[in-house]
């Protein structure tokens, strides 16, 4: 089956404590390539999402990026102690200050005290950070498994199209091999013909010599090892789409012996009909070349 090396999904999440947003997207790509922008403070998260989209993607350009935000219901805050001494320590000096000149102050509260720079500091412990992590990586399943979906199912469109342009090339093929069979007693004759040219013209010609040029004429002009060959890779192309897994290379490399049977096909053709079948072949071909390109 195919999946498509294209993607989309996003997702939203949030605990107690944070909130978060996901987004994943794929394009096209020779290899796997993993691309993530996720928080560097929770230890472990980038190599745990890299194994899991490791497992599941086999080919693409993939990029990740998660956004978190701390809910503001949630903030923890604790004393700092150092700075809660050196406040209290500057407001003693002060009052002494203010009871030596014999200037009356209002009473510090508490309230006054904590609302001082640096008193009062938002905590964050690694506990936090690994409850957060595990609900990061359970959040995280339900997206990846809707992008596979996504891919797959782009990848079911694309293999409808492929399959239809397998099918092109293999009745292309087939009417190539009705030519090639109506075309068999005008190079035999074509073949006679040269062959009593030559024969006026032997004297002195070595016929060894003789025999490989008649034996290579007779090679140019047969094409049914290229229409076997075609055909055969009809049926290797069916048997691939049907085929599980990452079948993209093996595609793409199919579609450069496709290309070069074709080819030779049209250097060898010595027939207008058969010459102008071969480039609708050609041209077939590269389109579906095109579309082999998004296969993963």
């Amino acid at each position: 089956m195919v999946n498509s090396m294209t993607g989309f999904a996003t997702g939203r999440g949030q605990n107690e404590t944070y909130s978060w947003t996901w987004e994943l997207r794929s394009v096209n790509a020779k290899g796997l390539d993993l691309r993530l922008r996720v928080p560097d403070w929770i230890s472990g998260l980038e190599q745990a999402l890299r194994g899991v989209l490791s497992k599941r993607i086999a080919r693409g350009s993939v990029n990740l990026t998660l956004r978190i935000q701390r809910e503001e219901s949630a903030e923890t805050q604790s004393l700092n102690q150092d700075q809660l001494r050196r406040v209290l320590t500057q407001i003693a000096e002060v009052e002494y200050a203010a009871a030596e000149a014999d200037i009356s102050l209002v009473p510090t509260r508490a309230s006054d005290v904590l609302a001082q720079r640096g008193v009062l500091e938002a905590s964050s412990t690694e506990d936090d950070n690994s409850v957060l992590m595990a609900a990061l990586l359970t959040d995280f399943e339900p997206l990846v498994v809707d992008f596979s979906k996504m891919r797959a199912s782009e990848g079911a469109a694309l293999q409808s199209v492929i399959s239809g342009q397998i099918d092109q090339i293999d009745d292309l093929t087939k009417r190539a091999q009705v030519l090639a069979e109506d075309r068999k007693p005008k190079v035999a004759e074509q073949l006679r013909a040269n062959l009593a040219l030559v024969l006026e013209n032997t004297q002195g010609v070595d016929e060894n010599r003789l025999a490989q040029e008649l034996a290579l004429l007779a090679v140019k002009a047969d094409v049914t090892e290229e229409i076997d060959r075609l055909m055969a890779h009809v049926n290797a192309a069916h048997e691939l789409l049907n085929t599980k897994g990452s079948i993209g290379r093996k595609l793409d490399f199919l579609m450069q012996e496709f290309m070069r049977e074709a080819n030779t096909l049209c250097s060898k053709s010595q027939s207008v009909d058969l010459t102008s079948l071969g480039l609708d072949l050609k041209a077939t071909i590269d389109q579906m070349r095109e579309q082999v390109q998004n296969v993963e």
